[in-house]
């Protein structure tokens, strides 16, 4: 039974840096992910004078309960959108000047539904360029709290962000939302939060959160479950194979581990226990239709094996996908149709049509989508040729991805 070491959370290490970063005391991360995107914002935490201490297994964060230690910074984003998100955010709850800057990758995806709200809690808050895209200039003195008002349908990073100012401010936070995405990653953000020592509540769409700041904690990163659905992904595909992946049961704060009820629908044999989660190949996989407006990062896996259903395979409710590292529907749309696979989409759905040819190999266009390359590396498992004209681009969340699935490959396919 190939047993799969998963890297850390992505979402889990970025909200855990913020939560150290605001904790009164010395935090201590164990086994947080390593890569790009959360270097990135772990550097954007040293820019705003926050002392991170790294080893290879763990890192430990000085908090500072009143913001960041320097008056003035300039922090590159990198590619992250939890550090182009979070960051601000956290800057606006201390005193100083802050830049903040990204890739042109990152600078395309929106940003003003959270500037709106935090330029309504009062914050003094400037685009430089697009109105609602980086770079922005965060002049703070604090935030005071009070009600505000959130649109959260394209990504419930906006969200997010402000739950986690909340206990910063100096009265609290009541936020209501109008529209909402990807609900379980709130739910990661509630946990953490209590975890650190805040108090947090639900009333219907509402959410209220009280002052009074977080306290230090030594936090353990759990396995990335969006990375894991590859891996689960490559057992469903591939007759009698069996992919376990520890540390991801019953307990797991990630929505996303709730792709393998997808597996699980198309015909996958899948246990989840207290400690783990075992996916094991049937040889079926069967069509179907799934909402997948919750756990929506795993559109392109899904998209990615539907070749190889027994019937046509239709992802609903994922328009937020289109505001991703790139277009994801589109993306994975015309790297199915070079496969030679039928598909058709609309502005929240893709259908997927598997023929009776099999797909031939051709090189997928990454669109420098982590997400992308690493799905159609799980159809190259059943399609010879598949190659990508940018592999690299997986440093952003799995640097050793390649590596990795290459090792499983040969246990599976041997």
């Amino acid at each position: 039974m190939p047993a799969v070491d998963i890297p850390g959370s992505k979402s889990i290490t970025a909200r855990a840096l913020f939560l150290a970063a605001a904790a009164d005391g010395v935090t201590t991360l164990v086994r947080p992910l390593r890569s790009d995107d959360t270097e990135g914002f772990a550097e954007g935490l040293v820019r705003l004078g926050y002392r991170v201490g790294r080893t290879p297994d763990t890192w430990q964060v000085d908090g500072r309960p009143e913001g960041p230690a320097v008056p003035e910074a300039d922090v590159y984003c990198r590619d992250g959108a939890t550090t182009a998100r979070f960051l601000p955010a956290l800057a606006a709850a201390g005193h100083g000047t802050y830049r903040f800057d990204a890739s042109p990758q990152m600078r395309r995806r929106p940003l003003l539904p959270l500037t709106r709200a935090l330029r309504d809690l009062g914050v003094d808050l400037r685009h430089e360029e697009a109105e609602g895209h980086h770079p922005l200039t965060v002049t703070a003195s604090g935030v005071e709290g009070g009600e505000v008002t959130l649109d959260a349908g394209q990504s419930s990073q906006y969200l997010t962000a402000l739950l986690l100012l909340g206990p910063l401010t100096r009265t609290g936070l009541r936020i209501a939302v109008t529209d909402l995405v990807s609900v379980p990653y709130v739910e990661i953000t509630l946990a953490m939060m209590r975890e650190f020592g805040a108090e947090v509540r639900r009333e219907g769409n509402v959410f209220v959160v009280p002052p009074g700041g977080y306290r230090a904690t030594t936090y353990r990163i759990e396995p990335d479950a969006s990375t894991a659905s590859y891996f689960f992904a490559a057992a469903a595909v591939t007759p009698g194979a069996e992919v376990t992946v520890p540390g991801l049961g019953t307990g797991a704060l990630q929505g996303d581990l709730a792709f393998v009820d997808v597996l699980r629908r198309m015909g996958a044999q899948v246990t989840v226990g207290a400690d783990g989660t075992t996916v094991r190949g049937t040889g079926e996989l069967h069509g179907l239709t799934v909402n997948m407006r919750d756990i929506s990062d795993t559109m392109p896996t899904l998209a990615a094996i539907a070749p190889f259903a027994d019937g046509p395979v239709r992802i609903e409710d994922v328009a937020n996908t289109r505001v991703k590292e790139c277009d994801r529907l589109e993306a994975c749309a015309r790297n199915l149709r070079r496969l030679g696979v039928t598909v058709e989409t609309g502005p929240d759905h893709i259908e997927i049509r598997p023929g009776s040819a099999a797909p031939a190999g051709t090189e997928i266009t990454s669109y420098g989508d982590h997400r992308i390359v690493m799905s159609f590396a799980v159809t190259g498992l059943r399609v010879p040729g598949i190659s990508f004209d940018d592999p690299g681009c997986v440093r952003k969340t799995f640097p050793g991805f390649h590596e990795a699935f290459a090792e499983l490959r040969g246990r599976l396919l041997r």
